[in-house]
Parts: C-alpha cells; structure tokens; sequence
C-alpha cells in the first residue's frame, strides 16, 4: 500500500500553505516529493502519515504512579486520569500552560517504569488536523520527526540538518531528542557527557555533509530530507492520543490497520507473505485433488451398478435411476415366477399384522398400483398409535388419512 507522509509547516494551518509530502509506494523507499498545499497532494488510495517537525516537540522522561494506566492492549494515551497526572507531573518542566500542550506517550508505556513522553502546542497540532480532514486527508497516524532511542543501552544516534548558514546537530538517546547547533563547543560538550560524535552513527542532509565531516573530523553518511521522513513513518511512535483519540473504537481501527499495514508491506514481513500465499496454494491444489479423487470414486460405483444392471437385465437399453429400475425389474421377475414381492399384497398385510397385532379388520382393503389402502380404522387405537414408525422400519412408507391407513414400499435410490 502506497504511504504518504506530510511534513507539517511551522506555521498555523491555512489552505494555500505549501505542504512537504513523501510518496512512498513500499513504506520503505522514497518514491516522489512533492511541495503542494493540500488540495494538490498525491493522496489517492494512499495510507496518509502526518510528520511533526523536531521544532515543535519537546521530549521528557517521567516515572508515572502504579495504577496510572488503564488495563488493556489499547489502554495507553486514552484516559482523562492519565491526562491529569501528566499535568501534574509536566507543570513545572514546561514553558506553556499544560492545558494548551498536546502529550503523547511512547509506545508499550507502562506505570512504575521510566517513560517518554512528547509534548508540543494543542492549537498548532490541532489546526493541521482539522485542515488535513477538511481537505479529505483522513491522517492514520501522527509521527515525529526524531524519536529517542530505543534503550538506555543504545549509543546516541546523531543528525546534521539544516543549512550551511546554520547548521545544526540533532542528538538522540533514551531520555529524549536534542537540537544542537554544529560547532566545536557542541562537539566538546557531547564527548564530555558520553555521547562521542566519532563514535556513534551519524547522517548529514547533503546540503550540510561538508561542514559535518569538517566539525566531526569523520565521514559522514548521507540521508535526504525524504529519506528521514519515511524512516520515521516506520517507527512504532504514534502521537494521535487523548483528544484525538475520539473513542477507543477509533484506536482499535487505528491499530489494526498500522498491524495490517506492516504485514502487507513491511520487509521483514516478505518472507511470511510468501509462505502465507504458498500454503493458500498448495490448500487449493489439495482441495481440488481431493474433489478430483471424490468424483472419480462416485463416477466409478456409478458405472458399476449400471453395468450390473445391464449384465443382470439386458433388456434394459435406457438408464436412468440403477437402483430403482432393478427393484422393477425384480418384482417382475417375481411376479412372473409366481413369487410374492414386499410390494404385493399379501406380504404388505403380513407386515401390517406384524406391526398392529391384535387390530380389529378394516372395513374395506384396497390395493392398487402397489398402494394398499386399509379403510374403517381408529389411528388414536393403542395397537396403531406408532404401527407407521414400525412399518417404516421395514421398508414401508404409512401415512394417516382419515380413517384411512395407505401403506406403500419406499423406493431406496
């Protein structure tokens, strides 16, 4: 599924505000820039992925109360009561009133442990949304341009952004995203708490890769604005929480698309979609075997009770029901031998005395065309209340009509 990730302007949204987007057709590649407002963006059929700048987030390391967090997989980032821990918690860490700050927590947070947290400006982050749904570009997930690291363990990774008037280094660690200017006292300061910018991985725009190489006296790989946008769509951070997470609904869907998203298009995912379609495959190459074996066997029981049949009666020229046609062809031959059949008569009254001992006669007895017709009875009589299960059991279909008993054979295909 193709992505598109916008870079969100500075500035309050408007219209006719030029707007970065990355069009991504893997998830993992850059396919195309544009800079368009939002009208004019790429966005058919596309995921669309809304990029907070590194300017606008401020990172913090907090240790939230037990019981902070809801229970549940979707609990985290949703809850009035979190809300008003982090505004107790954040009041004194940041400039701004905390009721106009937008807070986010780090994917998988749990209370009792260390936790980041994002915070940057509701009104800002809020116009962009509004304008983003006003120009029916439904965001999936917000990201930020810079995460810190995964672990305490993880050497600080280091950028060089900006332009060669002012240029500027960008330090991530566990604790947070810090913006630097590039010059020799940063370096110094860097290697004297621990994070050696000749030591960990460092990327340069290429605009500013000369100056990098030059402060930090090492080579430098290259990483273009658009490149560093789709790397920060596949980091598992989503900032969409609290009071853009309408309802937990919406986090649910919200989740299990990002989940269907990653298996559909992530890399690493390759290997399993490929087994995944060779099961299906080789599930519907069995499936039709077996129905291919199911209809040899029936085709071939089929062809042996029609060649006993004309092996039997060769007279028989035209086959339509085997089974039924031999019964006929039976009682013929009975009929004209002079035996009796389960369709004559005698043996039907045989059977209707086996199954109603004791029954006064009927009144009248008709038999025609292989139906016998028993007149003058009473079904409620305790010898006839069940004479039709019994009857049924040897081969005989009884039904009540009136008074009136009619007993015929089943016909058995």
């Amino acid at each position: 599924m193709t992505t598109l990730i916008l870079t969100l302007p500075l500035t309050t949204a408007a219209a006719s505000t030029p707007v970065e987007g990355v069009l991504s057709d893997d998830g993992t590649s850059v396919t195309r820039v544009v800079q368009t407002p939002l009208a004019l963006q790429p966005a058919s059929g596309a995921e669309i992925v809304a990029l907070v700048p590194a300017h606008k987030l401020s990172w913090h390391l907090l240790t939230l109360p037990r019981g902070t967090l809801e229970r549940g997989y979707f609990g985290d980032g949703g809850n009035a009561r979190l809300r008003s821990v982090l505004d107790g918690l954040l009041e004194d860490r940041l400039l701004d009133e905390t009721a106009h700050m937008h807070f986010a927590l780090e994917p998988g947070a749990r209370d009792g442990t260390a936790v980041r947290v994002a915070a940057c400006n509701r009104a800002w982050l809020h116009s962009w949304m509004a304008a983003l749904e006003q120009a029916s570009l439904p965001v999936t997930r917000i990201v930020a341009e810079w995460t810190p690291g995964p672990d305490a363990d993880t050497p600080a990774a280091m950028w060089v952004t900006g332009s060669p008037e002012q240029p500027e280094l960008v330090c991530t660690r566990f604790d947070g995203v810090a913006r630097l200017p590039l010059n020799a006292t940063t370096t110094a300061l860097l290697s004297a708490t621990g994070d050696n910018p000749a030591a960990g991985a460092v990327r340069a725009e290429p605009g500013v890769a000369e100056l990098a190489e030059q402060a930090l006296k090492r080579p430098i790989a290259l990483q273009t604005r658009a490149e560093r946008a789709v790397a920060a769509a596949q980091t598992g951070w989503d900032l969409a929480q609290f009071d853009l997470l309408r309802t937990r609904s919406t986090r649910t869907r919200k989740q299990f698309s990002a989940v269907t998203g990653a298996l559909l298009r992530a890399p690493q995912w390759r290997a399993a979609r490929w087994a995944l379609l060779a099961l299906l495959l080789a599930n519907l190459v069995g499936l039709q075997a077996w129905a291919w074996k199911e209809q040899s066997s029936q085709a071939s029981k089929r062809a042996a009770i029609q060649s006993v049949l004309t092996t039997t009666f060769p007279d028989v020229r035209v086959i339509v029901d085997a089974p039924l046609q031999m019964a006929r062809a039976v009682a013929d031959l009975q009929r004209q031998s002079g035996g009796t059949s389960n369709a004559d008569l005698e043996a039907m009254l045989g059977q209707f005395q086996a199954a109603a001992p004791g029954t006064p006669a009927p009144s009248a007895i008709e038999f025609v065309a292989g139906e016998l017709v028993l007149r003058g009875l009473d079904s409620a009589a305790p010898g006839l209340a069940d004479a039709t299960t019994r009857l049924q059991a040897q081969g005989y279909a009884a039904r009540w009509d009136g008074d009136a008993l009619m007993i015929q054979q089943e016909r058995q295909p």
